[in-house]
């Protein structure tokens, strides 16, 4: 066997260098359009990140106050809502909803024919995905809240959904905070499943935009150091909560 071959360390600076060049990486390909393409996808990606952010906490916790009902049905209604959107793929909801969707415009609206379906189909199937998930974070959360804090609030006279929104929920979103900004971040990322309904994300735009180029790796390589920085950004700043809260 050729000792060059068999040894690692024999090789020289020159035959790695060459192995490097060989991937022929090049970014002269990059355009303002390009640029601007992705913005555009960027935007969407946090359209829907944002929608389900929002939407998803309000549902979540009135998911999570059902769960922590007395009443048995309603809490039995409500684990069946979280256990079944906790138990199947998020990309399965999102094709699920754009078969479904439109039939509901054109049914419902007299211009659903001309609204962008993929969108609406994507904030819809996010929103209803992600609110099982912070379903249970705001379960914990109200459930970490001492239960003398109800008691003192019925002292008061406050009725008990008063009392859960001023004094019970805001303590549980603040015990909570470093949970829910990292699903953000979880979300944020999942976002990028939207290219199953073709919907022009971040990573859908860039993947276009590396195909149509023929500059494939680069483009992943742009996309995950987007990722990269965003994601690793907004997790430090998640833990310095963590540290304050």
């Amino acid at each position: 066997m050729n000792d060059a071959l068999a040894c690692p360390d024999s090789w020289g600076h020159d035959d790695v260098a060459s192995n490097f060049v060989m991937l022929d990486f090049d970014f002269s390909f990059l355009t303002t359009e390009a640029a601007s393409s992705m913005v555009r996808g960027m935007l969407v990606s946090l359209q829907v990140a944002g929608t389900a952010l929002v939407a998803g906490l309000i549902w979540g916790t009135i998911l999570a106050m059902m769960r922590l009902s007395s009443n048995r049905v309603i809490s039995l209604l409500s684990a069946i809502y979280v256990n079944f959107f906790r138990s199947i793929p998020l990309a399965m909801v999102l094709l699920t909803f754009y078969l479904v969707v439109p039939q509901l415009l054109k049914s419902l609206l007299p211009n659903g024919n001309s609204m962008d379906t993929r969108l609406l189909s994507a904030l819809v199937g996010f929103a209803l995905f992600e609110s099982a998930y912070y379903a249970e974070i705001m379960r914990a959360g109200i459930q970490s809240v001492p239960q003398g804090q109800m008691a003192a609030a019925s002292a008061l006279g406050m009725r008990p959904l008063q009392a859960m929104r001023l004094i019970i929920l805001p303590q549980a979103v603040r015990n909570m905070m470093p949970l829910l900004l990292t699903q953000l971040i979880v979300l944020f990322q999942d976002t990028s499943l939207v290219y199953v309904i073709s919907l022009a994300d971040f990573f859908t735009s860039a993947e276009g935009i590396g195909e149509r180029d023929g500059r494939i790796e680069e483009m992943m390589i742009i996309a995950g150091a987007v990722y990269f920085v965003i994601c690793f950004t907004a997790s430090q700043a998640v833990k310095r909560i963590g540290k304050t809260s």
